[in-house]
């Protein structure tokens, strides 16, 4: 019941349009996170259900921010000497304490560290259960045994094991199409959100590829870079809004971003 209701704070009409900020930590205050709280605003201005960003952030945040909360709790640094080697650094009962609606983990599945990262997701799983607090895998093919990152077949593995080791959605990277997409959501026995990945250069695109996400049967999408260092991210969080909760078509999405 617990992970029900925080859910419901997650999302609208059942989906889920989720802002990720947790790059800080890995990136440095790049455009968009150098003034965070800024963002933040813009963000849940234009209609986000979720914000994502670890506890620090979190922490410093002087009213709520008008979407609902994940705390991310995992880590690791461009700088350092293992990127994929994601850390736990903060824990359920700290995000219970902050406030948060729900926790999150990335995982690297294919590289040397995976091991030690499963074992991190299924005890972070278990700890979730207890609290009654919902548990969002990031799940991503990468690393040194992954030729293709957006092979269907291997993104489909990814997010299976998301499911099967406790989380109840599993966020991963898009397929390319919807076709090939509908073959992750099937074998996914819980709800997917897809990445939104690097910034691309349009915002066509952008919503092009939420749109294709959505028609494969995913829950939502969980855009960052594509929105936080956008010139206008209350706009394409807007235009993002209408397509994932109202189901707008891309070209009406597309106005209301300079509305």
């Amino acid at each position: 019941m617990g992970k029900n209701l925080r859910i419901a704070r997650l999302t609208k009409k059942g989906k889920m349009l989720c802002i990720p900020m947790d790059h800080g930590i890995s990136l440095g205050p790049v455009k968009g996170l150098d003034v965070i709280y800024d963002t933040i605003q813009q963000i849940a201005e234009g209609g986000a259900s979720a914000i994502l960003t670890h506890k620090g952030i979190i922490k410093g945040l002087r009213s709520h921010p008008g979407a609902g909360l994940i705390m991310h709790l995992s880590a690791s640094t461009d700088i350092g000497p293992s990127p994929n080697r994601k850390m736990i650094i903060s824990g359920v009962e700290e995000a219970i304490r902050l406030g948060a609606d729900a926790v999150s983990v990335h995982i690297n599945i294919g590289c040397k560290d995976e091991p030690e990262m499963l074992q991190d997701l299924g005890l972070v799983a278990d700890e979730c259960d207890s609290w009654g607090m919902p548990l969002v895998a990031m799940m991503y093919p990468r690393g040194e045994n992954i030729k293709n990152p957006y092979d269907p077949e291997i993104v489909a593995h990814v997010a299976r094991i998301g499911a099967e080791a406790g989380a109840d959605i599993v966020k991963t990277v898009y397929t390319g199409s919807s076709e090939t997409f509908s073959k992750v959501v099937r074998g996914c026995p819980v709800p997917v959100v897809i990445a939104g990945g690097p910034k691309v250069s349009s915002d066509r695109d952008v919503l092009l590829m939420a749109k294709g996400a959505l028609a494969a049967g995913a829950m939502g999408v969980t855009f960052g870079r594509n929105v936080f260092q956008h010139p206008n991210p209350c706009g394409i969080t807007r235009a993002l809004s209408k397509l994932v909760f109202d189901g707008v078509e891309v070209e009406e999405a597309l106005q209301a971003v300079n509305e």
